[in-house]
């Protein structure tokens, strides 16, 4: 009779796979162009470890964009619509996606080589679409910008939003959403100070939900 091998505890399997995707989190924030074997190096683990779980590259990144687009539709869940005070919701909005942004925003970088415009389309469609929403509203109750029509708008925020994530990236600006929530606010047309009055307000609330 010949030995063989033992497959590892399903749990045990689940729990490498997560180590090696943290360390692909942290390697590729640190190195856009770290190689698997630096990932598996993170990890603590063989490179054929990495491959026993995912193909290559290609794959390993999907496995990231796959818990970002978890993660986002868990945080867009705290969203209520329809809303009948949009300030309150679109802060609401951000300080609840920025930690998400902030965790795997390392993907801005990866996303014209590994992952195309499509690909990152669907993965923000569900914030595309609520943002979209709260846009909406807030122009019906005469609180946002109403030169720029809703869709066109909500696709300026979401840059703006996204240029500040890439902004974390080179070092330029740091924030715990607090900021990011008032100049987003401010920009589909809210004045500053009421801008930044409303998250003041929500924000001890989201800290302690957080």
């Amino acid at each position: 009779m010949t030995d063989r091998a033992v497959p590892p505890p399903r749990g045990r399997t689940r729990t490498t796979r997560t180590r090696i995707l943290e360390a692909a989190r942290q390697e590729l924030e640190r190195d856009p162009d770290s190689s698997l074997s630096d990932i598996a190096g993170a990890a603590g683990v063989a490179r054929r470890t990495v491959y026993g779980h995912f193909a290559g590259r290609s794959a390993l990144v999907e496995g990231l964009v796959e818990d970002a687009a978890a993660a986002l539709r868990d945080a867009l869940t705290a969203i209520a619509l329809p809303t009948t005070d949009a300030i309150t919701a679109l802060a609401r909005f951000v300080l609840i996606l920025w930690p998400v942004g902030g965790r795997y925003r390392m993907l801005l970088r990866l996303a014209a080589q590994d992952l195309g415009a499509e690909r990152v389309a669907c993965v923000l469609a569900p914030a595309r679409d609520t943002a979209t929403a709260l846009i909406s509203a807030g122009q019906r109750q005469g609180v946002f910008h109403t030169s720029v029509p809703p869709g066109a708008l909500s696709a300026a925020f979401e840059a703006h939003i996204l240029a500040l994530l890439e902004c974390v990236n080179t070092g330029l600006w740091t924030d715990d959403g607090t900021r990011t929530a008032t100049a987003a606010l401010i920009a589909v047309g809210v004045e500053g100070d009421l801008a930044a009055a409303y998250v003041r307000r929500l924000r001890p609330a989201e800290r302690l939900s957080g």
